[in-house]
């Protein structure tokens, strides 16, 4: 009996440690699968972050209009001083062009040339990161594990040139999509331009670097908080809010055109090319509005609208409006009553005729009156 009862308990425990080994063995496999998903990528973002941002691109045939503007955004201005600092990292905060950087010396962002109009965004026109790093005398070293096909780079933070990039040219694409019958403006590219004066000083040159795309950055920047308002300190913002809210502000030097001209070769002259940044902006700006009938609230408030430019036109204000309304109609008042007061004057003056009062009639003298009072006794 005890010799059955051995045999149970042998049969049992050999079971239960090779369903462990069967289970053991399965998450490994599972886990060597994962990476190798993960491997394939080479985004250093994991691949469940890197779906999230990859959203379907709308095609041609679903959009009803579309037009590529070009911006300059200039980092010493205010608005844009979120994407410059810090210049030198803090507390684990980097500005823009370290992330973009450290990430293509890490193999992790592919650039592309810059073909001043021509972009092309494919295999054949990506950059070599050693060759980007020689022409703009960057020191580096090459990190361990490089190797010629998955080549990486490490830059000390003192030689990252991020205070000589002090603008930016940035690719938007202003849609409108019939499929949701909405207007949105997509960021499709990102250059760094540098910003570097020659050996004799003078004017400082700029150096368009490469061209990123948005969609592959867009991944690294949601996890950099930034703040925006020196009246709130707290990183309530991400450099991926910042371009998607579209909080930069940037001039527009070029849109797409068959001539590959920029604005200022098309406008040589100053007025004329601040005239015709104005003139694109507000088309940009106005061709959503125009595609829908006006509410009443809108019709009015275009109408004040108009009426406000009138006046700032003629030089007045409201208020001065409102008093000369005021003046005028107290002129008119009394030039009225003056004209009233010279009719009166100039009519002449007529009594009303005297009514005669009727007499009553004397009494006849046939009739007898005999008076109490005189009467004889």
């Amino acid at each position: 009996m005890k010799k059955y009862l051995l045999t149970a308990i042998a049969i049992f425990i050999s079971a239960s440690v090779f369903a462990q080994e069967s289970s053991s063995s399965s998450v490994v496999r599972r886990r060597t699968a994962d990476d190798r998903n993960t491997a394939k990528t080479n985004t250093g973002v994991t691949q469940r972050m890197q779906q999230h941002f990859d959203s379907s691109p709308v095609s041609d045939s679903e959009l009803q209009w579309m037009r590529v503007i070009y911006r300059q955004i200039d980092l010493m201005k205010d608005e844009n001083a979120a994407l410059y600092y810090p210049d030198e990292p803090v507390d684990g905060q980097e500005n823009l062009f370290r992330i973009i950087l450290g990430r293509m010396a890490n193999n992790e962002l592919t650039g592309y040339e810059y073909l001043d109009g021509r972009e092309m965004f494919t295999d054949n026109y990506k950059v070599n990161m050693r060759d980007v790093l020689d022409r703009f005398h960057i020191i580096y070293s090459d990190a361990k594990g490089s190797t010629e096909r998955n080549p990486k780079f490490i830059i000390e933070e003192a030689d990252v040139p991020s205070s000589e990039v002090l603008s930016y040219y940035v690719i938007e694409r202003w849609e409108f999509d019939k499929r949701n019958n909405r207007m949105r403006t997509r960021i499709e590219a990102v250059c760094p331009v540098l910003h570097r004066a020659g050996d004799f000083g003078g004017e400082a040159v700029k150096y368009p670097m490469f061209w990123v795309k948005y969609d592959d950055l867009r991944p690294y920047l949601t996890t950099h908080n930034i703040f925006t308002n020196d009246d709130n300190n707290l990183a309530t913002c991400t450099y991926d809010d910042y371009f998607q809210l579209n909080l930069y502000k940037g001039d527009i030097y070029k849109t797409r055109n068959l001539k590959n001209r920029s604005l200022m070769q098309l406008h040589p002259d100053p007025d004329e090319l601040a005239h015709a940044q104005d003139s694109i902006q507000k088309r940009l700006d106005s061709f959503e509005d125009k595609l829908w009938v006006p509410s009443l609230e809108e019709l009015a408030a275009r109408r004040e609208a108009a009426e406000k430019a009138e006046l700032a036109a003629a030089g007045e204000t409201p208020a001065t409006k409102e008093v000369s309304e005021s003046s005028s109609t107290k002129t008119t008042i009394r030039s009225a009553r003056s004209k009233r007061g010279t009719t009166k004057s100039s009519s002449p003056k007529t009594k009303p005729a005297k009514v005669k009062k009727a007499k009553a009639p004397k009494a006849s003298s046939s009739s007898a009156v005999r008076s109490v009072r005189n009467r004889r006794r």
